[in-house]
């Protein structure tokens, strides 16, 4: 099974990759990432030289190369996580979430539609349903809740969602899409909510919160995510829509809080700040559909999944900190450069 995952030097992705190397171990898995800001190849490094893995620097929009590696790898699987995914970004910049978001997944299924795959499958997110009201706990997202999207991040990730049941419809392309809510975990890029504030906590920065910080998300643990794509990917039926929930919903300055109490922190750290433009004031996911397909739940709470979060960022403070200092980004070139001296020294 040949199995290319896009964007998976990123959070999500990368976490996937490990998932499945330990699930799937006769899986060849093929990462194509184009490095951007949140792409971090040094995430990657345990597994860089091991068989039944390669990595590939590219961009999802670019049909030549996106064609040369369908054509070299003939894959039988595609998993696209390569996105633009940060909302105040988006506000900022929309232009290149409409790139990358919308263009990059018709390039993928392009290609998938010309040399044939067992299965597309689209990560999407909660965000392109809109919000509940916080006076309405009884109200969940379902797969039937009309999208109604805030931002233009959201926008492009409801754009692309239709994209894939379009050629479903059209071309009868094996298709899948899963909308998740909000993960964390290992690996998470520290301009999040959770490990910026980590992060900050650790160096006696002020924790910036938006607003009263009374926006409630679903919290999903990211190892919990990768098991549930795996199920779809396997057994979920094809054209269909998961949502994928974490039952874990907290707001946003309860989460500061705890963060604060574990790793010992004062809450006078904590620091208010204009509200974002838009902003979803809350995130259910309804999950009963994946459950009773695919016997899907959550297997990590909430506390225990923070817990486990702030360890691995306390175990691992040379991973983030390069990160902030920016370092990060020239391990690709440092390790290219490295590959080349070797590959002369031997000649």
């Amino acid at each position: 099974m040949n199995i290319i995952v896009t964007g998976g030097a990123g959070f999500i992705g990368s976490n996937f990759i490990f998932y499945m190397r330990k699930k799937h171990p006769s899986y060849r898995i093929i990462c194509l990432d184009k490095l951007t800001y949140a792409g971090n190849l040094s995430t990657l490094q345990p597994i860089m030289n091991q068989q039944n893995f390669r990595f590939v620097k590219g961009d999802i929009c670019d049909r030549g190369a996106v064609d040369a590696l369908f054509s070299e790898e003939h894959p039988d699987i595609v998993v696209n996580f390569a996105a633009e995914s940060h909302v105040d970004r988006s506000i900022e910049n929309p232009e290149i979430f409409l790139d990358t978001n919308i263009k990059g997944t018709a390039v993928l299924m392009d290609a998938c539609r010309k040399y044939g795959i067992q299965r597309y499958h689209q990560v999407s997110t909660d965000e392109v349903y809109g919000d509940l009201p916080l006076d309405r706990p009884d109200l969940f997202f379902t797969e039937k809740t009309p999208l109604h999207t805030s931002s233009p991040y959201s926008a492009s990730k409801a754009a692309a969602d239709l994209l894939v049941q379009s050629y479903y419809r059209t071309y009868r392309l094996p298709v899948t899409i899963s909308r998740c809510s909000n993960n964390y975990g290992p690996y998470h890029f520290p301009e999040k909510l959770i490990p910026l504030m980590i992060a900050n906590a650790l160096n006696d920065k002020p924790l910036p919160v938006y607003g009263k910080g009374e926006n409630v998300r679903d919290w999903l643990y990211v190892e919990d995510h990768c098991k549930a794509i795996d199920l779809i990917l396997h057994n979920g039926r094809v054209g269909e829509v998961y949502n994928i929930g974490g039952h874990n919903e907290m707001k946003n300055i309860d989460i500061v809080k705890i963060i604060c109490k574990e790793l010992g922190k004062p809450e006078s750290l904590i620091t208010f700040v204009s509200d974002r433009k838009g902003h979803d004031l809350r995130y259910a996911i309804d999950p009963s559909k994946i459950h009773s397909e695919l016997g899907w739940l959550p297997d990590t709470s909430f506390s225990e999944g923070i817990h486990k979060t702030i360890q691995w960022y306390l175990e691992h403070r040379e991973w983030w900190e390069t990160i902030i200092s920016g370092e990060y980004q020239t391990y690709y070139e440092k390790m290219v450069e490295s590959r080349l001296y070797a590959d002369k020294s031997l000649k």
